[in-house]
């Protein structure tokens, strides 16, 4: 049965449960809290793809692309493996043809919407009819100028998304890209307390092994790092490495 503004419970079985469906605004909440509660932006996106399926009327399979300046794209979560087959199938049709690829695609450009309508028509996407995906609708998650990450959702009938299906992604893609903001600035800040201690580790090897204060270590690393053309947290832990096997 299509997907309403009523969403059962069960398909949210990690929030408590309520007497009746969840309305709109509350299933959006509990999408939000799903969202929030995970730890890497894979996770978010690996979620969101399951919410999609979950939240957005027509919609049977999801996935999450980013898509690169120059036609490049990766396809980095999935709700069914023919959504991945969809868009590697697509990124190797065009290669092979050296042509730009499916030109709803290109569209996310200008716009945060695009849709296929039906993928049998005449102006419709052949490899997504061979796939039996009739139906397609992008939503731009995030974007700057060389790169955007979009939510697709997909079906297998023709003209399966309405206006209805268009504003709730437009609502769940907010809640998705704040998540994603959040957890990729923690993954940022987890990572850049890493490479402190790491450079922290190295200049106290290089301050031993050199003989000197901790500024003129500092300041070999550094110089490795430039003579060599290596960041700073690779020269460092190429040190730390080395020092912990002897």
């Amino acid at each position: 049965m299509p997907k309403r503004f009523v969403v059962p419970a069960s398909d949210f079985s990690d929030v408590p449960r309520f007497a009746a469906g969840l309305e709109l605004a509350e299933a959006l909440t509990a999408a939000a809290r799903q969202l929030h509660g995970t730890d890497t932006p894979h996770g978010t996106m690996r979620t969101a793809a399951r919410l999609a399926v979950d939240l957005l009327p027509g919609a049977e399979y999801a996935g999450i692309s980013v898509l690169e300046r120059g036609d490049q794209r990766r396809t980095v979560a999935w709700s069914d493996d023919v959504v991945r087959v969809a868009e590697e199938a697509d990124a190797r049709e065009a290669d092979a043809r050296g042509a730009e690829r499916s030109p709803y695609w290109a569209g996310l450009w200008q716009t945060p919407v695009v849709q296929v309508r039906d993928s049998e028509a005449d102006d419709g996407d052949p490899l997504l009819a061979g796939l039996g995906l009739r139906s397609a609708l992008g939503l731009r998650l995030r974007a700057d100028r060389r790169r955007l990450t979009v939510l697709t959702v997909y079906s297998r009938k023709p003209r399966a998304f309405d206006e209805t299906t268009v504003r709730i992604g437009r609502l769940l893609t907010v809640h998705v890209s704040l998540a994603l903001d959040s957890t990729t600035e923690r993954e940022q800040l987890t990572e850049a307390m890493r490479t402190r201690d790491l450079i922290g580790q190295a200049t106290g090897i290089l301050m031993e092994r050199l003989d000197t204060d901790a500024a003129e270590a500092f300041k070999s690393l550094v110089r490795a790092s430039q003579r060599e053309n290596v960041k700073l947290r690779d020269i460092a832990r190429r040190i730390v490495d080395a020092h912990s096997a002897t």
